[in-house]
């Protein structure tokens, strides 16, 4: 048998040479590439790599305190959970569909959809959720969902202390009040680790704490919560009783200038902040101006002694009750006759305030507002607070200039109006507010003389008595000090006629005084509106608590209020 022959196919020498060469130099540009690659562009390839199973995490830090003089929490963040999914990599059984849904008080069609998201990889279920819910979610270990660990925050005052502290978002972020204005300081600051993830999104290892969380700084107040407390509860039966729109009330240290309560209505609870509207939202005290009324009066006629045009015993004639100023006329709610100074400040002239304020100088008038703190901010550190209007004196008309002595003309908040009595409180010292406990001694700038504000401060004692405005103010065993302001409203730039502000600002004990109450009623509308009638009683409750709380001791004997039952009351319309 022939076995068939095989053809042999030879390479001529060149182009096995070339094969070789062109071979050879494959293999030399892939080691090549290989080592740039794993030398000179290390860093790149490390990234790409690590991309595919390294992620940076951030870790929350805990957000600071806040506790009132006393120790007493405020707020305080507590731990929750967030529940969240990967969409493409959800794998649920309708049964443990209904389970989840159910644990989060959520419709189950609402959470398919959420997870039926094809291009995305990240959806939030629900936020903050309480850790014995989370933790049953975790036990059913539904493949594409997850938790993530957060915080809420709780105020365990609820409206009490509403509009001091403010409230923060789902983010925990300060968005009113403390919250907001301290921001900086109670966020802290977030940290940083780095984790391996496996091909299911879920975390197989720590590798490192880039950066540990910087927990916020515990905030103590000036606020102390008994105080805060009762100011709360006065203002809100009072409000009631008056049926009064709105109200305010701010209590002082008369020597520190710290704000040892700050309540507004209507308020509104922080934990509950679906319910929040803009109209509780508003802290009144502090954002809110209104023509101050007769409470002004003390001022124009504190820089009027100052000056030497009068004295505490000087006489001026308002009869018959009325004054004409150019085309305008100036009205008493009555015919007084002969007043003197005191007795001015005492029954709240208006009358004889304006004659006073036209015999000074407009630009003396204007710099005693000014110092006393009118026209310019507080400096409290709460956001949005008002500086209220001042308006230069070089532009007052005779008649703004007597109107402006008694109130209207001019506006103010309630803080200011509060802080610029401590000018009468301390001896002639205007104090710088604090919200903050202050362990130091505060300096006070000085605004008149010693001997001016101790006239003042008898003036204002007068008007508490029987014969003044506010007897209503007078505390069993406590000598108190205020004045009383009732201004007609401003409603689009017109004085409304049945519409007032009621008000009265004062301090006790007048022997060395230590509080300064502020009271500011909107729109009462039960059938009184005088200051002394709407805001003393306030002041008269606030007051007397709060100097119990404290344990100041008493100045006068326990009898001393005077009950006049078949007096009829003064007003002071101005």
């Amino acid at each position: 048998m022939i076995k068939p022959v095989k053809p042999q196919i030879k390479l001529s020498a060149w182009r096995s040479l070339l094969i070789f060469c062109l071979l050879l130099l494959g293999l030399v540009s892939l080691a090549g590439r290989a080592a740039y690659l794993q030398g000179m562009n290390h860093d790149f390839l490390q990234k790409k790599g690590e991309s595919r199973y390294s992620r940076v995490l951030e870790m929350n830090a805990d957000r600071g305190m806040i506790t009132d003089r006393n120790g007493h929490i405020l707020a305080i963040s507590s731990p929750v959970a967030s529940v969240y999914a990967d969409p493409k990599m959800v794998e649920i059984s309708p049964e443990k569909l209904k389970q989840l849904a159910d644990l989060l008080e959520m419709d189950s069609t609402d959470i398919s959809v959420k997870v039926d998201r094809e291009n995305s990889r990240f959806v939030y279920l629900k936020r903050q959720v309480v850790p014995d819910i989370a933790e049953k979610i975790a036990k059913l270990k539904i493949k594409g969902i997850y938790l993530a660990s957060e915080s809420k925050r709780y105020y365990p005052e609820g409206e009490f202390a509403a509009h001091v502290l403010g409230f923060t978002d789902i983010n925990d972020e300060g968005q009113e009040g403390v919250e907001r204005g301290w921001e900086a300081m109670l966020a802290g600051e977030l940290g940083h680790r780095r984790v391996i993830k496996n091909n299911k999104g879920q975390i197989v290892e720590d590798v490192e704490n880039i950066r540990e969380p910087k927990p916020g700084k515990d905030l103590v107040l000036s606020i102390d919560r008994r105080i805060q407390y009762r100011a709360h509860a006065e203002l809100k039966e009072a409000v009631a009783v008056n049926k009064a729109k709105a109200g305010s009330v701010v209590v002082l240290d008369a020597q520190t200038g710290e704000i040892l309560a700050l309540t507004n209505l209507p308020a509104y609870n922080p934990n509950r902040r679906s319910t929040i509207d803009n109209e509780r939202l508003r802290n009144r005290a502090l954002i809110d101006t209104f023509e101050p009324g007769s409470t002004l009066k003390p001022f124009t006629v504190a820089v009027a002694i100052e000056v030497g045009k009068v004295n505490a015993n000087t006489v001026l004639q308002t009869s018959p009750g009325t004054w004409q100023v150019g085309k305008k006329t100036i009205r008493d709610v009555s015919n007084k006759g002969e007043l003197t100074v005191a007795q001015i400040i005492q029954q709240s002239s208006n009358v004889g305030t304006a004659k006073i304020a036209l015999s000074l100088d407009s630009q003396t008038m204007w710099e005693m507002f000014s110092r006393s703190g009118f026209g310019a901010l507080v400096n409290s550190g709460f956001p949005g607070e008002a500086s209220g209007i001042l308006r230069p004196y070089n532009k007052w008309r005779p008649i703004e200039q007597a109107t402006m002595s008694y109130g209207h003309g001019i506006s103010t908040s309630l803080m200011q109006l509060a802080r610029a009595y401590t000018i009468f409180s301390s001896g002639g010292e205007l104090k710088p507010v604090s919200l903050l406990k202050q362990d130091m001694p505060v300096m006070g700038q000085r605004v008149i003389s010693r001997d001016t504000a101790q006239a003042m401060s008898m003036m204002l004692e007068m008007a508490t008595k029987p014969g003044g405005t506010a007897p209503l103010a007078q505390i069993n065993g406590y000598r108190v000090a205020g004045k009383t302001g009732t201004a007609h409203k401003l409603i689009n730039g017109r004085y409304a006629d049945k519409s007032y502000i009621s008000t009265f600002v004062g301090y006790a004990p007048v022997s060395n005084p230590r509080l300064i109450v502020a009271v500011m009623i909107d729109e009462p509308s039960a059938g009184k509106y005088f200051g002394g009638a709407v805001a003393a009683p306030i002041f008269n409750g606030v007051m007397s608590n709060a100097l119990r709380i404290l344990n100041i001791p008493p100045d006068a004997p326990a009898n001393n209020v005077v009950t006049f039952t078949a007096t009829p009351e003064i007003g002071d319309e101005g």
